[in-house]
């Protein structure tokens, strides 16, 4: 009967990561594609069905976890100007589609082999880490510095972009987080206060990134500023709206997010 065919298929997809951290897979490079037609990030977030504010959140990511930008803003045009695709972002679109086509040829050609084999087939499946912290950066660790309980460990994301972490000597050993290791950040919006104007002023906090703000998401209570801090790489902050406000904070100004070392949770590759 047609009801009791049982037979074992094969399946599988392809993602890319950074530093243990997902860059993106079929869904994230399906959202660039979508940027690359319409030259609209709204356009593209409605085709995939997903909101204005998840399509930037995607995005923010995967401009930070590569090496460039690969999702541009162009300023002026109707509406104030829209967006496209780097020729990094409409590069890495078009290896995906070669590599997905190939990985395509080899899961059929594995399914061919398994439809000799057992019904007691095991499959093995990769396990994905997932975080509810915001904001992430990859990076390679520059300096270390060991106490009796903690270390210090700084990660440059950029040449001149690093975060500085304070992690337990235990947990620095069992990362294996020495000099020239892969690493990658994880800090959460709510854990960074954003300061209008940091010219002269000095604060206890070891991480003071400063940028231009890009994109502010609006709520009842408390608004998301994302400031731009480096070449393709923003942070995301989230503050009450009357803060908002009564520090000025409006696309274009410059505004600098202070977290604490301790604030910062590191990871590395398994």
């Amino acid at each position: 009967m047609a009801g009791n065919d049982k037979r074992i298929e094969l399946g599988g997809s392809v993602w890319m990561t950074v530093g243990g951290e997902n860059l993106g897979g079929q869904g994230r490079m399906a959202l660039l594609s979508l940027v690359g037609t319409h030259g609209s990030i709204t356009h593209a977030a409605k085709a995939m069905g997903m909101s204005y504010k998840a399509a930037w959140d995607a995005i923010d990511t995967m401009n930070n976890l590569a090496g460039e930008p690969l999702v541009e803003r162009l300023a002026g045009g109707k509406g104030g100007g829209g967006t496209r695709l780097t020729a990094r972002g409409e590069q890495l679109v078009q290896n995906f589609r070669l590599i997905e086509a190939e990985h395509r040829r080899f899961i059929a050609q594995m399914d061919q082999q398994a439809a000799n084999i057992a019904d007691d087939l095991l499959l093995i499946r990769r396990i994905s880490m997932k975080t509810s912290a915001r904001n992430h950066f990859a990076g390679i660790v520059t300096r270390v510095v060991h106490g009796a309980v903690n270390d210090e460990v700084e990660i440059k994301v950029r040449p001149d972009l690093h975060i500085v972490a304070i992690v337990t000597h235990e947990s620095a050993e069992s990362l294996g987080l020495a000099v020239g290791a892969q690493a990658f950040a994880l800090v959460k919006a709510s854990s960074i206060v954003v300061v209008a104007d940091a010219e002269g002023a000095r604060f206890s906090a070891r991480n003071r990134l400063v940028g231009t703000v890009s994109r502010i998401a609006p709520g009842a209570v408390n608004d998301e500023v994302v400031i731009d801090v480096a070449d393709g790489v923003s942070i995301a902050a989230t503050i009450t709206h009357a803060s908002r406000e009564a520090l000025g904070l409006a696309v274009g100004a410059q505004a600098t997010a202070i977290f604490k070392a301790s604030s910062v949770i590191v990871g590395a590759p398994a």
